[in-house]
């Protein structure tokens, strides 16, 4: 089976729960954008926090952009995602390259270093809705908790993974949010926390060959543990020449002109996915003309 997300409730409405295998995803993100070890994971986690959060979301329109922007040098990181299990994403250096941490494992902390979470949610209103904290380990997981506790006053449990093959491609990917609803009791909490210390790490537990269905059983089995609905995700981009051509129009006449004056066809790269779109001398003439 595909990569999926499950939606879950238990302790009768008191805890909500989310939780993915995305493997097919961030392989898919590592082979478009050419990207080494680290940028692979560092980008493989906040795409897959995308479609969790992404889920969150009411409206069929609804856009969520996740936005980290550190100091490290992988020069950022940006994610969009849809309600519908769409997300694309890239980095501003995927080449990137690191020694391991202190752990052995993929130094996603030191190549995002010190710096930003920006969440924003365009659900229709005239402004979006923009939350921003600082990174606190900028291992991603603990930065959007972070963010969960400080700026939304939700009490979440964040773990996201990226496992890569010795090749470079990926091996295993996912994800889980849990999080405490309010009014939630004293009880629950403190069981909760018990069944967390347990789980070792999410990437751990999808090598061992579980499904998102098992993991949320492995914590929240004996709470009630109920899943609501699955749904496909996959990285998609909605780049298209129309688009792009749309965009070369509202540079305006002047710059088309100089374009058009160059007598060379042009190449439009999209960030998101790193399709190319040649654009010919005839055809910036004929969109010069719409730009009329």
């Amino acid at each position: 089976m595909g990569d999926y997300m499950i939606r879950a409730t238990a302790a009768e409405g008191q805890i909500r729960a989310f939780a993915a295998t995305t493997r097919d995803m961030v392989e898919y993100a590592r082979a478009a954008h050419n990207l080494s070890p680290v940028a692979s994971a560092a980008l493989g986690r906040l795409m897959t926090a995308g479609v969790l959060m992404g889920s969150m979301m009411k409206g069929d329109q609804d856009l969520l952009t996740l936005k980290i922007n550190g100091d490290g040098p992988i020069h950022g990181i940006t994610v969009t995602a849809d309600s519908h299990g769409n997300v694309k994403g890239y980095v501003g250096d995927p080449q990137v390259m690191l020694p391991p941490n202190e752990f052995g494992k993929l130094d996603v902390g030191g190549a995002v270093g010190i710096g930003v979470l920006s969440v924003i949610k365009d659900i229709g209103l005239k402004e979006p809705y923009v939350g921003q904290t600082q990174l606190v380990t900028s291992e991603i997981a603990e930065d959007l908790t972070y963010y969960f506790a400080t700026s939304e006053q939700t009490p979440s449990s964040v773990a996201l993974g990226v496992l890569m093959n010795k090749d470079n491609t990926v091996r295993q990917a996912g994800g889980f949010i849990i999080q405490l609803m309010p009014g939630a009791s004293e009880e629950i909490i403190s069981g909760l926390e018990e069944r967390l210390k347990e789980i070792t790490s999410i990437t751990s537990l999808l090598d061992a060959g579980n499904t998102p269905e098992q993991i949320l059983q492995k914590v929240l089995g004996g709470f009630g543990l109920e899943i609501l609905d699955s749904v496909p995700v996959q990285f998609h981009c909605n780049c298209s020449k129309s688009r792009i051509e749309k965009a070369l129009i509202s540079v305006g006449k002047k710059e088309l002109q100089s374009m058009i004056d160059d007598g060379e066809t042009i190449e439009v790269n999209c960030h998101f996915c790193n399709k190319h779109y040649p654009i010919t001398v005839e055809e910036l003439k004929e969109l010069l003309e719409k730009a009329k």
